[in-house]
């Protein structure tokens, strides 16, 4: 496909972006819940067979290193390719103009009010509650987890972003306003951690039948965090996909650290 061609595709998407951002969400759910549905039919029963736990080191290590080369794979490509000269770069910008010009003041407002998820100060409040629950009903290793999870992903954006300095689209509607530099999107990763981790304590806490309105739960929270920054036009689309590519690699770090811990912990001395 042409630049020509991205750029009308671009646009057209920019043009009708309520129903695309609609779209795009029950595509992912409905990702999310067939591949939960394998996971549960196919992987797991398997699991329940007798493994050493080098065999679980082993599974839990393998698919955290798949996650995490994609995840940095998509962030690198994102990032070699967002100079203004770039035609990413150019395709960012020409989707923030066309949202800035078709998507009305009222979506704009409701999507202020959603990006609200993934704020600092949302996320610090959520951070101090969570972590104080986990302790006093004494699960402290996994109120370790949480916090570093959420301070971790904190240091690693600031780091980014003053690695890439990227300047933010034009903002002009007043709702919100953003300083600071742009790439990665830190709402996005924010998001995707925080609301990652919190399924998987969900998942630890809760019985069965509650794990994938979790999961579920947690993907629609991430996604429209992170697509409300475009909405916003206080990040480009590939700030977002970059900071779900990384909130992705670092969540999965996390949890795959967690469990680990939480088996050797267990395991015969």
């Amino acid at each position: 496909m042409d630049e020509a061609r991205v750029l009308a595709l671009v646009t057209a998407v920019g043009e009708r972006a309520v129903p695309s951002f609609v779209f795009a969400l029950a595509c992912l759910l409905l990702f999310v819940a067939s591949a939960w549905w394998l996971t549960r039919r196919h992987v797991l029963p398997r699991l329940e067979s007798p493994l050493p736990p080098s065999g679980f080191l082993a599974l839990n290590l393998g698919l955290g290193f798949v996650i995490v080369v994609v995840s940095a794979a998509i962030f690198a490509g994102t990032a070699d390719e967002i100079g203004i000269d770039e035609e990413l770069g150019m395709l960012d910008t020409a989707f923030s103009d066309t949202l800035r010009d078709s998507v009305s003041l009222a979506t704009l407002r409701v999507f202020s009010l959603l990006t609200r998820f993934g704020d600092t100060a949302t996320l610090s409040v959520l951070c101090t509650v969570v972590a104080v629950w986990l302790w006093v009903v004494r699960k402290r290793w996994l109120a370790l987890a949480w916090v570093i999870a959420i301070a971790g992903n904190g240091v690693l954006n600031t780091t980014l972003k003053g690695i890439f300095e990227r300047v933010r689209p034009l903002h002009e509607h007043g709702l919100v306003h953003e300083l600071g530099w742009s790439f990665p999107s830190g709402h996005s990763s924010g998001a995707v951690v925080a609301y990652g981790m919190l399924a998987y304590i969900a998942m630890r806490r809760l019985p069965p039948a509650w794990h994938l309105p979790a999961l579920l739960l947690a993907t629609a929270i991430a996604f429209t965090t992170g697509c409300s920054r475009i909405f916003l036009q206080v990040h480009f689309a590939s700030d977002v996909l970059a900071g779900f590519a990384s909130g992705l690699a670092w969540l999965t770090v996390c949890v795959v650290s967690t469990e680990l811990t939480r088996r050797y912990r267990r395991a015969p001395g």
